[in-house]
């Protein structure tokens, strides 16, 4: 049957239409993986060759054995169910197929198909309701059920998007609750479902507008947006934004008592415990937050009542700290601070550790990304939101705009100019490529210009088709040992999309600098792993094994190791799970230390920047995985975003981010700075 790839493409390039001329659901082939399906008796393997995605599942010899898919169709009708299967026995491998809970076939024959490797087709014709369906294959007799690589299904599809809402507004604002209200979206078929997202972070699902949302912080901003969903799952692109205001609590007035003196023990090189006596407060303390002496949080604990110990297990090695405590209640009242405590970490053990940076320029605003020529004589550095790109000499000199990128727009967000790459050959004569990954009008796109040493020239589009959103955009590019070009991109909000592999977001893909699929890769087409949420940093280890850092949701952000054709779990997953078939990370953060963004490997460790965290994140590594792991700089320098290894040295070079809309600094105010790297043992 022919591939659904290059319609799907075709789609998700955004190319818009007139509303008369919206085309109707139609037929068409969508594949399942049955490594992403639920097993129930079963493992994922990949022992028997020919199997399409990452593996199939192999059925327990047992009756009940079974693998169920989740399907979505786009309206109720019939559709056409292909098992793809191998019986390399004799023996006949019976299943019944159900659909939303009715047989459709009792005891299908699934047949032996003469060896492992020989993959058949079993299909059964069926109705889907609209909307999301669940697809259960079950083994009827003791000898399980077959190797199942996949389901094919021919069902009622609909690939258009509804339209954006409309501006959102606020009112009857409470302490806890507010009133949204938004214009609707139009649909093809129909909105199912509304998603409100507090800025990158979904906290919300209406049936329509106005929606009541509860729950919320009393005097607190919320920078809320609104997407549009339909029951295929196609979701709108954002709404515009409305930023609110939580009252305060009018019933409670009265903040708690101060924290009790602060006694510290279990001081290690990147860690302490912090102890305190309880606050008191009319209704109840939910929550003590451990603060430095910039008044910044280190850590918190809640509850009903929350514990009145911390072990910190983010610091800085070799640093001295002075800290805090305050205690919150329901209402939001803040007490007065505890009286202080001082302690100093351990000192930074092993080699590889960042010295205290020096400054190598001023004057940016918003530096995405760094990449430096394969002379190692210069660097480029790219701003997000005003679209130039700037040189500047290795030894910090020269820094000067060599252009813009053309046709570059911003998503009042996290998208706009972002990863530049050399080309690997680049020599400013015969070869003068230079590669951008940055926002245009139809979704999210990588350009390609000239680059002579001195100015920007030209500007071809090389790919397109990655949806774009005010956040999730991903950005990082670069070059792997390979020659190919690897593109991290974000969920665009749509968080589906991570796990459909018809579609390029939510994944790291692998490209040709002419744009085309890489040789190799898993699935044939541009996608080389997939199941990301938004990841924003790609670094190979001197052993050129592919490592990635990713922002989490609410929970935890993540350092995965990218190997080919792996699902790395989102949105089933975030952090670290059990669920068959998808790749856990080799380390985990939470949001609120690390929110990690640029990654660079120098000497046996990989160095990551965290944007809330603030920090520089050190992960030494052992083969595929991580050793020691510190964090540097806490605070010291606000928003850490781009960093890159200094060709030739032991150094890094590394840039603030603080003039974006998370860090609330006046244009001009980020830097760049350089850390030399100690040498030793490690």
């Amino acid at each position: 049957m022919k591939s659904p790839w290059p319609a799907m493409l075709s789609a998700l390039l955004l190319i818009p239409t007139s509303a008369a001329a919206v085309p109707a659901p139609e037929l068409a082939p969508t594949d399942h993986q049955a490594e992403s399906g639920t097993i129930s008796q079963g493992v994922v393997e990949s022992n028997h060759a020919g199997y399409t995605g990452t593996g199939f599942v192999n059925y327990n010899n047992v009756t009940g054995s079974y693998l169920q898919f989740t399907v979505s169709a786009a309206s109720a009708g019939p559709a056409s169910l292909a098992f793809r299967f191998a019986n390399g026995t004799t023996t006949d491998r019976p299943m019944t197929i159900t659909v939303n809970g009715q047989a459709v076939a009792t005891g299908k024959s699934f047949p032996g198909t003469g060896a492992w490797t020989t993959w058949q087709e079993v299909s059964v014709n069926t109705s889907l309701v609209a909307g999301s369906n669940l697809v259960r294959a079950t083994a009827t007799t003791a000898n399980g059920g077959p190797n199942l690589d996949r389901l094919r299904v021919d069902a009622p599809t609909d690939t258009e998007l509804p339209t954006a809402p409309g501006q959102p507004v606020c009112s009857d604002i409470s302490y806890n609750a507010l009133t949204l209200t938004w214009p609707a979206s139009t649909d093809n078929v129909g909105v199912v479902a509304y998603d409100i997202y507090n800025q990158g972070q979904k906290i919300a699902e209406a049936p329509s507008s106005p929606y009541r949302l509860g729950g919320l912080r009393p005097n607190a901003q919320y920078e809320l947006s609104v997407f549009a969903r339909d029951a295929a799952g196609n979701v709108s692109a954002t709404s515009p934004e409305a930023v609110c205001t939580t009252t305060a609590d009018p019933g409670d007035p009265t903040p708690p008592s101060a924290p009790g003196q602060p006694t510290i023990s279990g001081v290690g090189q990147t860690s302490a415990t912090v102890s305190w006596a309880a606050s008191t407060d009319n209704r109840g303390v939910t929550q003590y937050d451990v603060r430095n002496a910039n008044n910044a949080v280190l850590d918190s604990t809640t509850g009903t009542p929350p514990a009145t110990s911390k072990q910190l297990t983010a610091l800085a090695c070799n640093t001295a700290y002075t800290v805090h405590v305050v205690a919150k209640d329901a209402a939001g009242n803040t007490s007065a601070q505890s009286p202080t405590a001082s302690f100093t970490t351990g000192a930074c053990a092993g080699g590889n550790n960042p010295a205290t940076p020096t400054q190598v320029s001023s004057g940016w605003s918003i530096p995405w990304d760094i990449a430096w020529a394969p002379d190692g004589s210069f660097a480029l550095v790219t701003e997000r939101d005003s679209f130039k790109v700037f040189k500047i000499n290795k030894n910090g000199s020269g820094k000067t705009q060599v252009g813009t990128v053309p046709n570059s727009v911003t998503t009042d967000g996290e998208g706009g100019l972002m990863g530049v790459a050399f080309s690997p050959t680049w020599n400013g004569g015969s070869d003068q490529q230079v590669f951008f990954m940055h926002t245009a009008s139809e979704g999210n796109r990588i350009g390609r210009m000239n680059f002579n040493g001195t100015a920007l020239s030209g500007y071809a589009g090389v790919f397109s088709g990655m949806r774009k959103s005010r956040y999730h955009n991903g950005g990082r590019i670069r070059f792997g040992p390979d020659g190919f070009l690897y593109i991290a991109i974000g969920d665009s909000q749509q968080s589906n999309l991570a796990q459909d592999r018809n579609a390029l977001n939510g994944k790291i893909l692998r490209i040709t600098k002419t744009g085309a699929v890489a040789p190799g890769n898993p699935f044939g087409t541009a996608i080389y792993s997939y199941g990301h949420r938004n990841p924003q940093g790609l670094a190979w280890d001197s052993a050129g094994r592919l490592w990635s850092s990713e922002l989490g949701n609410s929970s935890v952000d993540e350092l995965n190791l990218i190997q080919p054709g792996k699902n790395y779990g989102w949105p089933t997953c975030e952090g670290t799970c059990s669920t068959a078939g998808m790749t856990n990370p080799k380390r985990t953060w939470s949001v609120s230390s690390a929110s990690p963004s640029g990654l660079a490997y120098a000497n046996g460790a990989l160095f990551m920047a965290a944007l809330r965290g603030q920090r520089m994140w050190r992960i030494t590594l052992s083969g595929e995985n991580v050793g020691t792991v510190t964090s540097h700089w806490n605070g010291t320098y606000g928003r850490l975003r781009a960093v890159a290894k200094v060709p030739g040295e032991n150094a890094i070079w590394f840039g603030t981010t603080n003039a974006d809309n998370n860090g609330g600094q006046p244009d001009g105010s980020d830097k760049l700075f350089r850390s030399n790297l100690s040498t030793g043992k490690r």
